[in-house]
């Protein structure tokens, strides 16, 4: 391939060249050549983001899990300060397994994105123990933990100055699966400091960034957004473009509070299940999308229900026919839970309860002490 040396693409980081139009940072050779007469290299964007930014349309672009990582191990090699970016909503669904392998002796500043989303009720210094907790379940003791709301632009000054105090003159790598919102922050913070807006890509659709972005800093050091490690426990797998609206939270979650006895069962539209098998009464509270269609009905006839209006009623998925079948897990809680279908939410169980969960094969639900209590 006869790659354009030294030019990138803005929006993803990927390697600019104008010959084969299936690959990573394909940009047509008239509009090249036009940016260059223009010398306004620094805002190309390849043909991908250029579509993604004005029309909304994702094209796949074929980069191995193997590159993710390998630009990721980098950072261990290298004196830096790594944020490390984590999904307040999908927690489980943002974790980087063996991180620590990774980032090396690096210092870790914690960044739990997506507050905007969690109830407005639940105490945000117990969202932060929480945090620190399941940090130290995988092996990091982060130097300090910060909530952010990139989108609504909260708390972005504050941890800018988190940030300036802890890199000590070091390069700053901001890391994280796809689609925590890493891009997204950067944005935020080019756009408190410069006034320019979303000038990296950003979308609800995983992998957006192909390759490290760097951007300059006033020291001369570097900001670098990298690649979000693609995470393979996602429901999003097995859903379009259009479906994926029903399971990307956009605004405050709104509990859900189902009163239910034994032998009743709770459908998260089609992609999911809960059936409550034995135990007291009491409440079950839905913490997903506030646009995806929760449904209750009898255990007794629930398989039978599932299968007659799998597509229509419960939908998403919109085709019973590619959504691949639920298999089950029997959980028994000793203490009020959270059963967490990753990547759509989570269920609140009470303590005492005997409860079976259904998720597409080859995913995996987590059980964990209650986070909103």
């Amino acid at each position: 391939m006869n790659e354009i040396e030294t030019l990138y693409c803005i929006g993803c980081g990927a390697q600019l060249q104008a010959d084969d139009q299936q690959q990573a940072g394909y940009i047509p050779a008239n509009t090249l050549a036009k940016y260059l007469k223009q010398s306004a290299t620094q805002d190309l964007y390849c043909q991908r983001c250029f579509r993604l930014r004005h029309y909304n349309e994702v094209s796949q672009v074929p980069i191995e899990d193997a590159h993710f990582k390998h630009l990721l191990a980098k950072i261990g090699h290298e004196q830096a300060l790594v944020v490390y970016v984590v999904d307040l909503f999908n927690f489980s669904g943002s974790v980087i397994q063996q991180l620590k392998r990774y980032i090396g002796n690096n210092p870790v500043l914690l960044v739990g994105n997506k507050a905007d989303l969690i109830p407005s009720s639940f105490n945000r210094n117990k969202l932060k123990n929480w945090l620190q907790h399941q940090a130290k379940i995988l092996g990091l003791q982060p130097l300090d933990i910060e909530l952010v709301s990139a989108k609504k632009l909260t708390n972005i000054d504050q941890l800018l100055v988190k940030i300036s105090q802890l890199r000590k003159n070091r390069d700053v790598y901001v890391v994280g699966t796809t689609n925590v919102g890493k891009s997204t922050l950067i944005n935020a913070i080019i756009r408190s400091h410069s006034g320019w807006q979303d000038l990296i890509t950003t979308s609800n659709f995983p992998g957006t960034t192909l390759n490290e972005i760097r951007l300059p800093l006033a020291d001369g050091g570097e900001l670098i957004d990298t690649p979000g490690i693609v995470h393979k426990n996602q429901i999003s797998q097995f859903l379009s473009r259009k479906e994926l609206k029903y399971i990307a939270p956009q605004s405050e979650i709104h509990p859900r509070i189902f009163q239910l006895q034994a032998q009743q069962t709770l459908f998260l539209a089609g992609l999911a299940r809960l059936d409550f098998i034995s135990g007291p009464a009491g409440s079950f509270v839905v913490y997903v999308d506030n646009n995806l269609y929760v449904h209750r009905t009898k255990l007794q006839q629930a398989d039978e229900f599932y299968q007659k209006h799998l597509g229509e009623l419960l939908t998403p998925p919109v085709s019973a026919e590619t959504f691949p079948p639920l298999q089950s897990q029997t959980i028994t809680t000793k203490e009020k839970s959270d059963i967490v279908f990753s990547g759509l939410g989570w269920i609140a169980v009470p303590e005492q309860v005997q409860v079976k969960a259904y998720l597409p094969q080859g995913l995996q639900i987590e059980v964990r002490s209650s986070l909103i209590n």
